[in-house]
């Protein structure tokens, strides 16, 4: 397997829009049976900017007919019917496909004789399971695009944390970081346990555009993280983030100052739950007094333990500030007192002591 690089950016693609007529219909093959909880298909219906709803129904102007295939949303009864698009797809006789991995994937090598960590379907000969990775080397080389869905698809997440059974792992390090779909697009991975919903829409939205060829391929950062999303900390869109600057630090949860010292990595972490919220923009972690526990990012969940201990910089980075947020405290309150009074002359008396002079000329 190839390692990622240390860049920061990835997917300079050259976009190949200009080379073909955009799709008017594509696939959605949605697999959620890696190391999950089904937790990311369950917030994907949250969405509502836009909606999964909106999405099949074709009201986004612009994108391709969209054909979603997912467990959770499919009205088939299940089964082999269930199956069929998947089946045509490692035939190569499904048109052009989107294919979504939602849950970490195992590593099969490991086991010795027979087993498997996780199956979807079963063999039509052999009636045996047919594991996750099965699915993902014969549908992978052959999907238009390929979406890591959550934290465990995209780095492991927490079926992969130290001392794990099942060798878990990503999606990006199953397949190698360099992998590349049919559509010249590396894997696109939407961390987040589970996803946060506009995020993920707004990022398949993106991918579905430049499907139809109307839009370049969505900015990667070097994890392949849309930028744009990823691309700064939950420190930086917090509301708490003034009263860390005034080292006003939270004891305890029900405060609304800044919960670095009760265990947030929010600092250091690239999310952007903070602005967007949770569903339809209300929540967010740090915004109903919930520490940042990391899990958007790689090294989650082994690097953000325990998560109620402060973290390491915590400490640090408050006596570096405490001297000087006392101080900028201080003055921020005399400011505040001098703009909290009205000018005076602003009363009821019989003279005009505003400075208005009617003889003034410019």
């Amino acid at each position: 397997m190839t390692t990622h690089s240390s860049t920061t950016e990835v997917s300079k693609e050259p976009d190949r829009s200009e080379d073909r007529q955009g799709f008017d219909e594509i696939t959605i093959l949605w697999i959620s049976e890696g190391m999950s909880c089904d937790g990311d298909t369950v917030s994907l219906t949250a969405a509502d900017q836009p909606s999964i709803e909106d999405l099949v129904l074709g009201l986004i102007p612009g994108l391709p007919k969209v054909n979603l295939v997912n467990k959770v949303l499919s009205p088939s009864l299940g089964g082999e019917d269930f199956l069929a698009p998947y089946r045509a797809a490692v035939r190569g006789e499904l048109g052009p496909f989107i294919l979504v991995i939602e849950g970490s994937v195992p590593n099969q090598n490991i086991i010795e004789g027979d087993g498997y960590w996780t199956s979807f379907g079963n063999d039509p000969e052999t009636g045996e399971p047919q594991p996750l990775n099965w699915w993902i080397d014969q549908l992978a080389p052959k999907a238009w695009a390929v979406v890591a869905a959550g934290t465990c698809a995209t780095f492991g997440g927490i079926h992969a944390m130290s001392g794990n059974p099942t060798g878990c792992m990503g999606l990006a390090d199953y397949l190698g970081w360099d992998f590349t779909s049919q559509g010249g697009l590396p894997i696109v991975n939407v961390p987040g346990c589970p996803i946060q919903p506009e995020n993920f829409m707004e990022t398949l939205v993106w991918v579905l555009y430049h499907a139809a060829g109307s839009a370049p391929p969505p900015p990667l950062d070097h994890m392949l993280r849309p930028q744009w999303l990823f691309g700064k900390t939950v420190h930086e869109g917090c509301d708490r983030g003034s009263y860390y600057e005034q080292a006003s630090f939270a004891k305890d949860y029900n405060s609304p100052k800044c919960l670095v010292k009760t265990g947030c990595w929010g600092p250091v972490v690239n999310c952007n739950v903070p602005k967007r919220g949770w569903m339809a923009g209300i929540g967010g972690c740090p915004n109903v007094g919930g520490i940042c526990i990391g899990c958007t990012m790689p090294g989650f969940p082994d690097a953000f333990m325990p998560f109620m201990d402060e973290p390491p910089g915590g400490t640090l980075s408050s006596l570096v500030i405490k001297p000087y947020g006392a101080v900028i405290r201080r003055l921020r309150g005399m400011t505040n007192e001098l703009v909290n009074h009205e000018p005076r002359w602003r009363h009821n008396k019989r003279k005009l002591t505003s400075g208005y002079d009617p003889r003034w000329r410019p």
